[in-house]
Formats: C-alpha cells, sequence, structure tokens
C-alpha cells in the first residue's frame, strides 16, 4: 500500500482542527455545577484569592529591595494593570456563565489549540501558587513558634541537598493542604461559607494594621535622610510595578466560578470591581503604613508588618497580624483548590482533558475527582520541591493568560453573531435588489418606476441598508476611503489586526528591554526600530476600529474597545519580557508536555471533532448565486427559477464561493 503526501487540502482541513472555536449551547445557564453563588461570596472570592500573602511579604519585599516608599506608587500602576485584564474577563464572564476562566474565553473566540495551552499553563499556575502559599503559610507560623517545628524536621527526618528540591520535607504545607482539600470537597457553598470566614478575620486585621500604623507613622522616614520618596527612582518604580502586578492575579477566580453564579450577568463584573478596588486600596494602604512606621531601609522583607509592630514595642500588635497573615493565606490556599479542578473540569468536558475529571458528584455538585487528585499533587509538590526557585514560573502563564483573554475579547466583539441557522447574507459588494412592476437596480443604474412614491421608497431602503453594518464590516464613513477591506469577510481584517498588533507588540517591548543590554544597539537604529514597530501597533489599532462592532448588550461589556484590551496587550507584553530567561527554559519545557498531551488525546477525544465526524462534513448553507454572473451554474443544477438564492446539501469542498 501507498501512502500518499499530504495535500494543499489536508493541511488546511489539519489547521482548522487547531483553530476550531467551540460551539456554546442554546441555554448558556445549563449546568451540571450547582449555581448557588452570590455576588457577596464570588467578591469575597476574588479578595481572599488577591489579599493573602502578598500583602504581608510583598510589600516589605518590594519596599527594601526594589521601590522604597515609592511601592506606593508601584501597586497604583499593577492595580490599573490588572483593572485592564479584569475588565476583560469580567465581559466574557458575564457574557459566557461557563466555568474555565481564561481557557474557555480563548476556545469560543480564537481556538482550539491556543485554549488547551492557556488551560494548561493555568493549571500549573493553580498547582505551583497553592503549593508555594502553602509553605509560605508554614514558615509564617513557624515563626511563631521560634522555628521548632523545622527543627524538629531536620533532626529526625533530616535534610535534602538536591538541586530545585527544598532542604526538608514541609509536612504542614502538605498536611494544610490535604485538610482545604477535604473542604473544598464538601461543595462550593461550604467552601464559600469558610471563606468569608477567613476573610472577615483577615480584613479585620487590614483595618487594625491601617488605624494603628497610621497612629505610630513618623513622616521623617520618607525624608532625604532615608533617601527619600523614590531612591531607586523611576527605573526602581516600574520594576516594583512588574513584581507587583503578580499581588493581583486571583481575580480570575470570578471568572472561573461564574458557572456556579446565581446570576452571574450581573455578579461577575460587580464582583471583579468590588474585589480588584478593595485589594488595590489595601495594598496602597498598607505599604503606606508599612512605609511611615520604620524606615524602608530597615525592613525583614519575609515578615515586614509583624517585624515593625515588634520594633516599635508592641509585640501584642504584631502577634494579631501574624495571625491575620495566616488567615489571608488559607483564603488563598482555599482560592486555588476551588479554581483548579474547575479549569480541569472545563477541559474535561470539552473532551480535550481525560474524561474521569469531568466526572460531577451527584450529591455536592462538585468535580470531586479532580479537587482530590490534583489537591493530592498540590501538596505533594508542597512536601518535596524548592518553590523559591519557581516562584517566577507563576507569572508567565498569568500574563499570557492576561493577553489571550483581552486579544479574545477583540476577536469576539467584531464577529457576527453565531446562530443555530445562517441567514442568507450578501456579500457587502453585491447590491440589494427590489422588485417593483418594473425591475428596479439600487447601487447602479435606475430602472423606470411606476410612481414617485416607488423612487422615494427605494431611495429610503438604500438608505437604511448603507447604514446598517453587520459586526466586523467596514464603516459606512470609512468606505470611500478604505474600498479595499470591503473584500474581505467581515471579521476577517480584525483578526488579522489582532495577529498584527500581537507581533508588533513583542518586537517593540523586546526593544525597550533588550535593545540597551543584550543587542546594544547604537541609539539610532533604537529610536527607528522603536518608531516603526510603534506605527505597526498603531496601524493593527486603527485597522480594528474602522471596523463595526457588536451592538451594545444587556451584559457587561469593557469600555473604548479596541484601546483598553490593546493597551492590556502592550503592558502584559512588556512585563512578560521582564521575566528571568530560566522561566521562559521551564516555560517552553511544559508547553512541550502540553503539546505531546494534545495532539496524543485532546485533538481526538474533542467534542468539536466528534461533532465534525458526526455530520461527515455534511452542512446546510445558504448560498448566494448573483444572478447575472452564476444564471448558467444555476440552470445546470436545477430548472431555471427567477430568485437569485438558492439552497443545497452538500459538502463543504463542493460549495461554490464568491468573496
Amino acid at each position: 500500500m501507498v501512502s500518499r503526501l499530504p495535500t494543499t487540502r489536508d493541511l488546511a482541513r489539519f489547521c482548522h482542527k487547531l483553530n476550531r472555536v467551540k460551539t456554546l449551547e442554546d441555554d448558556l445557564m445549563e449546568t451540571n455545577l450547582k449555581r448557588c453563588l452570590s455576588t457577596v461570596d464570588l467578591a469575597l472570592l476574588g479578595v481572599g484569592s488577591m489579599v493573602g500573602s502578598g500583602l504581608y511579604v510583598l510589600t516589605g519585599t518590594v519596599a527594601k529591595e526594589i521601590a522604597g516608599p515609592a511601592v506606593v506608587v508601584s501597586f497604583l500602576i499593577a492595580g490599573f494593570a490588572s483593572l485592564l485584564a479584569a475588565l476583560c474577563y469580567a465581559e466574557f464572564g458575564a457574557r459566557v456563565p461557563k466555568t474555565g476562566s481564561a481557557y474557555m474565553f480563548t476556545y469560543v473566540s480564537v481556538g482550539e489549540i491556543w485554549a488547551f495551552l492557556i488551560g494548561w499553563n493555568v493549571v500549573l499556575e493553580y498547582m505551583i501558587g497553592g503549593a508555594a502559599v502553602a509553605r509560605a503559610w508554614s514558615a509564617y507560623l513557624d515563626s511563631i513558634f521560634d522555628h521548632k517545628i523545622k527543627n524538629f524536621t531536620e533532626t529526625h527526618i533530616g535534610t535534602w541537598h538536591v538541586h530545585v528540591v527544598a532542604q526538608y520535607p514541609d509536612f504542614l504545607a502538605a498536611g494544610i493542604l490535604l485538610i482545604a482539600t477535604a473542604f473544598i470537597s464538601c461543595g462550593a457553598r461550604v467552601s464559600s461559607w469558610l471563606n468569608h470566614v477567613f476573610a472577615a478575620v483577615s480584613m479585620g486585621v487590614i483595618v487594625f494594621i491601617l488605624i494603628f500604623g497610621f497612629i505610630l507613622a513618623e513622616p521623617k522616614n520618607w525624608s532625604a535622610a532615608h533617601g527619600g520618596f523614590a531612591p531607586f527612582g523611576v527605573s526602581g518604580i516600574m520594576s516594583g510595578t512588574a513584581t507587583c502586578f503578580f499581588a493581583f492575579v486571583g481575580f480570575d477566580v470570578i471568572a472561573a466560578s461564574s458557572e456556579e453564579a446565581k446570576n452571574p450577568q450581573k455578579a461577575v463584573p460587580i464582583a471583579t470591581s468590588i474585589s480588584l478596588g478593595f485589594a488595590t486600596g489595601a495594598y496602597v494602604l498598607v505599604s503606606t503604613v508599612l512605609t511611615l512606621m520604620v524606615p524602608w531601609d530597615t525592613l525583614v522583607p519575609d515578615s515586614a508588618l509583624s517585624d515593625a509592630f515588634y520594633r516599635r514595642g508592641y509585640s501584642w500588635a504584631g502577634f494579631i497580624v501574624a495571625v491575620g497573615s495566616i488567615c489571608a493565606m488559607n483564603t488563598v490556599l482555599l482560592s486555588n483548590l476551588f479554581s483548579l479542578p474547575r479549569i480541569v473540569y472545563a477541559m474535561a468536558e470539552d473532551g480535550l482533558f481525560f474524561k474521569v475529571f469531568s466526572r460531577v458528584n451527584p450529591h455536592t455538585q462538585v468535580p470531586v475527582i479532580g479537587i482530590v487528585v490534583f489537591g493530592i499533587l498540590m501538596a505533594l509538590t508542597a512536601l518535596i520541591l524548592d518553590l523559591e526557585a519557581l516562584v517566577q514560573f507563576l507569572s508567565i502563564g498569568t500574563l499570557l493568560a492576561y493577553t489571550f483573554v483581552a486579544a479574545s475579547v477583540i476577536v469576539l466583539r467584531f464577529q457576527q453573531e453565531k446562530t443555530g441557522v445562517e441567514p442568507p447574507v450578501e456579500h457587502p459588494s453585491t447590491p440589494p435588489q427590489v422588485e417593483s412592476e418594473g425591475r428596479a437596480e439600487i447601487g447602479g443604474e435606475m430602472k423606470e418606476y411606476e410612481s414617485f412614491s416607488d423612487k422615494l421608497q427605494l431611495v429610503e431602503i438604500d438608505k437604511r441598508t448603507k447604514q446598517h453594518r453587520e459586526p466586523g464590516q467596514l464603516k459606512v464613513v470609512f468606505e470611500p476611503y478604505l474600498k479595499f477591506l470591503s473584500d474581505f469577510y467581515p471579521g476577517e481584517v480584525v483578526t488579522i489586526a489582532v495577529v498584527t498588533m500581537m507581533v508588533s507588540a513583542i518586537c517593540m517591548t523586546s526593544i525597550l528591554v533588550f535593545g540597551d543590554s543584550y543587542l546594544h544597539l547604537p541609539t539610532w537604529a533604537y529610536c527607528l526600530l522603536l518608531i516603526l514597530f510603534s506605527i505597526g501597533f498603531l496601524v493593527s489599532l486603527f485597522f480594528i476600529s474602522v471596523h463595526e462592532q457588536q451592538q451594545k448588550r444587556k451584559t457587561f461589556q469593557v469600555p473604548f474597545v479596541p484601546l483598553l484590551p490593546s493597551l492590556s496587550i502592550l503592558l502584559n507584553t512588556y512585563l512578560m519580557l521582564k521575566l528571568n530567561y530560566l522561566t521562559w527554559v521551564r516555560f517552553s519545557v511544559w508547553l512541550i508536555i502540553g503539546l505531546l498531551v494534545y495532539f496524543c488525546y485532546g485533538i481526538w477525544h474533542s467534542k468539536e471533532n466528534l461533532r465534525e465526524a458526526k455530520s461527515h462534513n455534511v452542512t446546510a448553507r445558504y448560498v448566494v448565486f448573483p444572478s447575472s454572473s452564476l444564471e448558467e451554474t444555476v440552470q445546470q443544477v436545477q430548472p431555471p427559477v427567477q430568485d437569485s438564492l438558492w439552497m443545497a446539501e452538500t459538502t463543504d469542498e463542493d460549495l461554490p464561493t464568491k468573496r
């Protein structure tokens, strides 16, 4: 048997498989999970996921080593950057109230393989993030007891001296993760109630820190004697922003929980804005208090807040802060364990991951198998791995997800609404035809009319037709100047422009980050390349803007599209390139493993693949034949007809098309 070489048609079919989008059900509110979460529940989930270990550890680290008291400005800028991404998540969470977060949003708008890779990286992000917080929780509790737990473990069990592996097994961190897994398995309602308790204690401690901290504040700690407000300058502020940005990465737990929300259309955007606003305010005010209480250059990064109260002579206040930090870390643990199995559930439900993880317990209505399996994996990770080397690895997956969600908002906003049956579509270049007693053609030469009223009626129809444009079509005002864009399908130019924009953003930020240090570009080349790629970015933005968007919907929509999502893409790309090169090496290895899983399992078991196989590529479509140019073709297929619209059942390959 001679195997034939793949043809261009085979390659096209393969590319279609990789970029097929998810078909949504008619009833988006239908779910196997239990819709029991209110706006308050979602908001507290978001607050718990963002205001955790970062508040008690990150503020001191950035202030001491990167930005000084200007860490306040770093958190403000990072909060604004997070807002751009959060708005995109809020629109998708309200519009597509399905679990899966960035994975689901990418699947319904960009394509299958991109969605799988985003989901694959988000799974790793939650895995390592939960394990890292568990080890931080263990270390903080151990410090309260004067490191007796660590000393006992090293004495009676021993230490490890292997690269990447931790110095000693952290049984406390693994144990708290297993206990949290047991609670999460009891259902969304139990998880939410437990999160409420820890979040309430944490917020109470934050209020205590602010009130008592401002009483102890000394403005001289921002004076020139200690280096001033911004001792590391603008560079320090921006470097601090890149670090502080990751304090806000947990808000996507709200979008991941949208399938369990009672009223996701309203609850998701409201909860996202409330939680992000609270988190930004908490980080800015606490960092202000911290740097005013004690000089920034004397801070202890690992336990800056509690140590600040100890040094001011209030050891009891330091103990309260330590308790608050443990409660805050518990909320982060719950958020990670809550979100991770739901991402896996969404991927398994779509057939891209192993089907066993899509099973839902009939009593608790949660994916128990996914919760237990990944809870144990997270506990093992916290037990044996040295997570300090992997902390930056969390950032790249998050930023990549944010970038694709922002791009997905633009693509989806300029797509035509998908319905069950495709209506007859006329190409923009084909003028509509109207029948009177005598035949009349609008847009071409006027024929005879029975009366003057017929002529007025035809002119009015022509006016309405020109004013009405489908999403993705060129706006009327730009048609005379950009006529060459009218030959593309609706939304095609926007998709090309989004890809061009992302490439331009990568090139532009690469010049900004590496132009002086690694590339050693002369000044003229640095400026020239920066200008060229900036023009490419702005031109892409312009070509997107000249097309029609979808009409206003009842659900939340991101304002100023495509400007705000484009800024989010640019900022996320810049922050990704600021990461360590080892992060990119680890990221590449993880991507290769993910691609193996997808091509060996996901692409064959995908629901979209099974749907295509079931239909055998047979579809019923409305095809527009201009009567003047295809009259002979129509006569060969069926008896002569007066209408130029003909519907046939045929394969996609046999359909004659006209662009």
